[in-house]
């Protein structure tokens, strides 16, 4: 995805960008010349992105603190990017949480912030997005799943029923938006090579995990213009 030959660049929002796999897309969508903005709850990882940032992209970065399990503040985050830019033709959809446990391991709290990480936030930010980028005439919406829920998987039943259900809601919010040239996928990683799964699972064997790189590429092809066909698919990655 390329930016416009014009003074506009494609605008797209970026949740959690500023965690481990969401600095990769930032990073991908700033490099092919997109206008990015990115939510972030934790300032010090705003701060190191910003800090890693190259010069020439930086006014093309935007970060807004957001709390995006709650709707006003989803909200406000949508307006913000669309009064400042004028238009949103991406949204991203990247915070999510692991959580472990069988279901008798899994009590109601750990239940419950599953459920709100991965599934609430996507159902929220596609909410909020999708009248904007119906006003774009048409856009692209792209989630994050799990190759871990694709058969769902045992052992981590909250995080595997969360995020099926993120793959659900992608399919069928590819119905409802197709007649309004919006396409809404999904990627579907499998272990990354995050610095957060490197601290949880010290003694793996890394060389079969993906780099959050070829995740954020999926993602841009996905997001672009190419990708106009394209809508309702799982990716794994």
């Amino acid at each position: 995805m390329s930016a416009s030959a014009g003074p506009s660049p494609r605008v797209a929002l970026v949740t959690g960008g500023t965690g481990g796999l969401g600095r990769a897309v930032s990073r991908v969508f700033l490099d092919a010349g997109v206008d990015v903005t990115v939510s972030y709850r934790n300032p010090a990882e705003r701060d190191a992105l910003l800090a890693d940032l190259p010069a020439a992209v930086r006014p093309r970065f935007h970060a807004t603190a957001a709390d995006v399990t709650q709707e006003a503040s989803v909200r406000d985050l949508v307006a913000g990017v669309t009064s400042r830019a004028g238009r949103l033709d991406v949204l991203v959809n990247v915070v999510g949480g692991f959580a472990p446990g069988d279901l008798l391991a899994t009590d109601e709290a750990a239940w419950d912030r599953m459920l709100a990480i991965n599934l609430k936030t996507a159902y929220l930010c596609c909410r909020a997005a999708l009248p904007a980028l119906r006003a774009a005439g048409g856009g692209r919406i792209v989630n994050v799943g799990s190759r871990a829920a694709v058969p769902p998987t045992g052992g981590f039943i909250a995080y595997t029923v969360s995020k099926s259900a993120v793959h659900a809601l992608t399919q069928a919010l590819a119905h409802e938006a197709r007649p309004h040239r919006v396409t809404v996928n999904a990627v579907l990683p499998s272990t990354m090579d995050t610095e957060g799964n490197r601290r949880a699972m010290p003694g793996a064997d890394r060389a079969k995990w993906v780099r959050p790189e070829s995740v954020a590429q999926a993602i841009l092809f996905l997001a672009s213009p190419e990708a106009a066909d394209v809508t309702g698919s799982l990716v794994a990655v």
